[in-house]
């Protein structure tokens, strides 16, 4: 019986270090993101006029109006975090278009990954904005009895980020299979389309919710603080 993690199963091992199909599929498409980066930024600073540097300033007009619509103010570093995000849950999506290649986001350890990065970058950010204090100040607002309730709200909205991008994600991935092993490869292509264009919607909204969570960890204190000042 062959390891298995989180129902992928183990191809090798480098060291003490399990390979799985899902790792593969995620370096894949790291390396699109890459490639799509490092292209679209020599085509915008060597040749501007372009089709690659017309993408690419598409690519980061869109991201960028994304982030700032969803975050509500200017937060150092969430453009490229959030945009990162963004571009590898569609390099994903398509990778999964390869044959015999899921899409890692159709998998819960890649989605709790991402998901957890989040997690993470959250407090991070809160912390960066207003220090240790300022931050922990307000997992204890407006009552201190809510404290525990923050804290499941943390741990909640992490599980349903992942949850979400999985179950989407792996739902179109297993019709186009039920179908290609029902009536062939040519027929389903319309329906690898749309499961494409799910997961780019599935990236948009991860993007716009990764945005939102941050934006909120950086802007409590001065919700507070305008607050304060209006009151007579």
């Amino acid at each position: 019986m062959r390891l298995r993690i989180f129902d992928d199963q183990v191809l090798g091992r480098i060291g003490p270090v399990p390979i799985t199909l899902t790792m593969l599929a995620s370096v894949l498409a790291s390396l699109l993101v890459v490639a799509y980066t490092v292209t679209v930024a020599r085509a915008v600073s060597r040749r501007p006029d372009s089709r690659s540097a017309s993408v690419g300033r598409i690519t980061h007009r869109f991201v960028s109006g994304l982030v700032a619509d969803a975050a509500g103010h200017p937060v150092p570093g969430l453009e490229t975090f959030a945009g990162t995000l963004f571009l590898y849950v569609v390099a994903a999506a398509l990778v999964g278009q390869l044959p015999a290649i899921p899409a890692p986001t159709a998998t819960l350890a890649a989605t709790s990954a991402l998901a957890v990065l989040v997690f993470l970058a959250v407090p991070i950010a809160g912390i960066r904005a207003r220090g240790v204090r300022g931050y922990l100040a307000t997992y204890f607002r407006p009552n201190p009895v809510l404290f525990p309730l923050h804290l499941i709200s943390e741990a909640s909205r992490t599980l349903a980020l992942a949850l979400r991008l999985f179950g989407n994600m792996m739902s179109g991935q297993l019709v186009v299979a039920v179908i290609v092993a029902l009536v062939g490869v040519l027929v389903p292509v319309p329906l690898m389309a749309l499961d494409l264009l799910i997961g780019c919607l599935q990236a948009y909204i991860f993007t716009i919710l990764a945005s939102v969570y941050i934006g909120a960890a950086t802007q409590i204190e001065s919700a507070a603080h305008d607050g304060l000042e209006g009151t007579p």
